[in-house]
């Protein structure tokens, strides 16, 4: 894998005779991605010829895949920004977010978002891709986020959080005290009548499970909560939030979710490990992410 002028390029070698299409295919390279390859200035070569889908590949032959240089999105400003880099390679990259900041633009956070910053990184280093959020985090959610570096790379990756292949697990601080040691929470998730922030457990709803453990209980201030470890198996919008709420301890700070801001002054949520197969060399990646001060703040009592 590199990049040849300017574009991300990726090189195969041939195992049997297939149809060039077919062998794309099987290393997950998506008819999408094929037409844009086609028709948005990339190449499809063969031992360095350029051939179309329908060519036949043979054992020993060398398949090279030029994608089409990538615009950023319409609306994405691209800004210097500091951003706390856990992992970088030429497909992939792992940033800690800090409460306050969001992950991409809003009307509320137009400017200085994680994709505004990263946008502007891939600009001064000539990286020929947009921003493709992996995994994407609420403006007042600390912790690790995603990103991929062009479109095929997010296609992979997103099909491994559709498999259950991406682990996801959030450190939580939930008002009330929870008595189970181990919990799940499967209930679908919808759109709140009326709102366009927030969601409710809804029977029309999409399918969201949530696994929770229960780490240690505390008191402060009068106000009782726990620490929670809790691993996402989808990724619907608040899921965390609403599914504590219908459990009927909604987190510490999340006043959006009936919590209470007389502890900390934002959702007491961090995103603290995720875990997946390099989506090029398949190798097991496992990154890691400490508590903010803030919620440090919640167990030195």
């Amino acid at each position: 894998m590199k990049t040849q002028s300017n574009r991300f390029t990726l090189n195969f070698k041939v195992e049997e005779q297939v149809l060039l299409r077919e062998f794309l295919h099987a290393r997950g390279i998506s008819k999408r991605t094929l037409t844009a390859v086609k028709y948005d200035g990339g190449q499809l070569l063969v031992n360095g010829t350029e051939q179309t889908v329908r060519h036949i590949v043979r054992a020993g032959d060398m398949v090279t895949v030029q994608f089409p240089k990538e615009q950023p999105s319409d609306g994405l400003t691209p800004e210097s920004g500091a951003l706390t880099i856990l992992y970088e390679d030429e497909a992939i990259l792992i940033i800690d977010k800090p409460a306050g900041q969001g992950t991409i633009p809003s009307r509320d956070h137009p400017a200085g978002t994680i994709a505004n910053y990263i946008a502007g990184k891939f600009l001064e280093e000539k990286v020929p891709s947009t921003v493709h959020i992996v995994t994407r985090l609420d403006t007042d959610t600390s912790g690790l986020i995603c990103i991929a570096k062009n479109r095929h790379i997010h296609h992979l990756l997103s099909e491994q959080i559709q498999k259950t292949g991406f682990y996801r697990n959030y450190l939580a601080f939930a008002e009330g005290h929870i008595a189970k040691d181990d919990f799940v929470i499967e209930q679908p998730i919808g759109r709140k009548d009326g709102s366009i922030i927030e969601r409710i457990v809804c029977k029309n709803g999409q399918f969201a499970r949530t696994d929770g453990k229960t780490i240690g209980h505390f008191e402060k201030n009068g106000s009782k909560y726990t620490l929670v470890s809790l691993e996402l198996h989808t990724g619907r919008t608040h899921q965390i939030r609403v599914h504590m709420q219908w459990l009927g301890h909604p987190l510490v700070g999340d006043d959006l979710y009936g919590g209470t801001r007389n502890l900390v002054n934002r959702q007491a949520l961090h995103c603290a490990t995720i875990g997946f197969s390099h989506p090029l060399t398949g190798e097991e990646l496992m990154f890691k992410s400490e508590l903010p001060d803030d919620l440090k703040n919640l167990i030195q009592i």
